[in-house]
């Protein structure tokens, strides 16, 4: 999605930044794993056929993509592609109408997990969808044996609305209120920054 080619969103413990090509190796040998497969129900792309997911989710409309930057070992300046702990993304059912997203969280790293950094980044990113896309309602498709993603989203008020027994999947959902958006956007720490900016000052 072009709108979040120059968004950093900055938190705490982690940087948002758009998926750019240089990314892409990474982010190729993670989706190699067979766990990750499993868990984002993914098969395996050649390097090539990854470079062109990337550049899908740049252009397509309904695609809003950001990896996950471990923030403190950018602030101490090492290369991007180092600090690279996941992605978060958001998938817009009608491009037409932004009020409607779907959210996926990955921490490909697992030195990562469990540390609170796919939390912090699913609160940033769903701050970017309800101030700057106007999204209202949020789902989150999750296999059934995922529970620690299962508990991830029910700290953000998401509820289950249904399961699906062919595909073993919980679809959980946020209708965002007014004053639940008021709270989303007031209660924690974020600056959105130029990404363009950020990486001439490194």
């Amino acid at each position: 999605m072009r709108v979040n080619e120059d968004t950093v969103l900055r938190g705490l413990r982690v940087l948002l930044v758009p998926y750019e090509p240089h990314h892409v190796p990474r982010y190729h040998e993670w989706m190699m794993s067979e766990e990750l497969q499993k868990l984002t129900a993914s098969e395996p792309l050649t390097l090539e056929q990854e470079y062109d997911m990337q550049r899908s989710w740049r252009e397509d409309n309904d695609k809003c993509t950001f990896i996950i930057l471990d923030a403190v070992k950018w602030n101490q300046g090492y290369p991007e592609e180092q600090c690279m702990v996941g992605d978060v993304n958001l998938f817009i059912v009608d491009p037409e109408n932004t009020s409607l997203a779907e959210i996926e969280i990955m921490i490909a790293e697992p030195a990562y997990r469990g540390k609170g950094l796919g939390e912090e980044s699913v609160r940033l990113m769903l701050f970017y969808g309800a101030s700057t896309l106007k999204t209202t309602i949020f789902q989150a498709k999750i296999g059934q044996e995922n529970i620690k993603s299962v508990q991830l989203f029910s700290k953000f008020h998401f509820e289950e609305v249904s399961l699906s027994a062919v595909f073993k999947e919980i679809t959980m959902q946020w209708k965002v209120t007014d004053e639940e958006k008021k709270k989303l956007l007031d209660s924690f720490c974020v600056s959105v920054e130029s990404y363009k900016q950020i990486k001439d000052m490194k």
